[in-house]
């Protein structure tokens, strides 16, 4: 018997490839595949969505109606009329101004100084060699794992020896530094700063400081950005030292918000319409560097 031929392989046609007609879905393989997502998908990222957002639109529901209204079963969900009185009545019983200043001069310093310290040693534990660098830090992420609460007294009794007590400083030059974001950057420049960079401007002649302000820089700022706005919100709610060190004098808004409300029966909804003013600064910073914290946090996840 003899074997059958196979039959002739069709010529290759050449050009451009053949687009599919309108209306069929279009599959791709490998790492350039589209993938198209179904109703449970947003059906998830729905309900992720309210959830996450029913908090602050139950804030904005209480601080537009009064205590009473709240009192009420079952209560209102829909916003009322009395925004505007009780934003009034929060600023007759505390002085929210003077605090929204302060909050914003201790949180932009210790942003801004965080910032810049954590970048300045995450590069140089990521990039630089020197002697001891494991060592240091290993002792650096190991100060994560103390409890704040511990340093409290001894943190008080070094700010009252210098003076400092119901004074700004008392709370900001504590917080310039983090041990969180000295390992946030440092991985960040470990993974987005090439080493051949760094060589070719050691062999332009470039000084550590040069390469730090013209190369590091550019290359941090989305991780800058991501870190900035975790330190400001860190700085902006906290409410354990501020109470300790300064006084209602010279308060920053969570102390402040402490004075709002009071009596026999706590008013909740001038509480939250405080707490709605304290609320709108941190959305602000948001807007502003939004899309610099989105590309950081989807860079950091492609490149990790």
């Amino acid at each position: 018997m003899t074997a059958l031929a196979a039959p002739p392989a069709a010529p290759e046609k050449d050009g451009p490839p053949q687009t599919p007609p309108p209306g069929r879905r279009v599959r791709r393989g490998g790492a350039g595949r589209t993938m198209k997502a179904g109703w449970l998908s947003y059906v998830i990222l729905g309900v992720a969505l309210l959830i996450s957002a029913f908090p602050f639109y139950w804030t904005i529901v209480t601080a537009s109606r009064s205590n009473a209204d709240m009192a009420k079963v079952p209560p209102s969900l829909l916003p009322g009329p009395n925004l505007i009185k009780n934003f009034e009545q929060v600023l007759d019983e505390a002085d929210i101004g003077k605090a929204l200043l302060n909050s914003l001069i201790v949180s932009g310093s210790i942003t801004v100084g965080t910032v810049l310290c954590c970048t300045l040693a995450g590069f140089a534990f990521a990039k630089l060699r020197f002697k001891g660098r494991n060592a240091l830090l290993t002792l650096t992420i190991g100060t994560m794992m103390i409890p704040p609460q511990l340093g409290v007294i001894p943190l008080f009794m070094l700010i009252a020896e210098l003076q400092w007590v119901n004074q700004l400083q008392a709370v900001i030059l504590p917080g310039l530094v983090s041990a969180f974001g000295v390992f946030f950057m440092r991985q960040y420049l470990v993974q987005s700063l090439p080493d051949e960079l760094i060589e070719a401007a050691r062999v332009d002649g470039a000084s550590t400081a040069r390469i730090f302000w013209s190369i590091v820089i550019p290359i941090a700022r989305p991780g800058m950005a991501v870190l900035g706005m975790l330190t400001f919100m860190t700085a902006w709610n906290d409410f354990f030292w501020p109470i300790i060190a300064l006084s209602s004098q010279e308060p920053t808004v969570q102390v402040a918000l402490r004075q709002l409300g009071g009596g026999y029966v706590n008013d909740q909804s001038v509480i939250m319409a405080g707490t709605l003013l304290g609320t709108l600064p941190v959305l602000l910073v948001f807007g502003l560097l939004g899309r610099q914290i989105v590309g950081g946090i989807m860079q950091g996840a492609v490149k990790g």
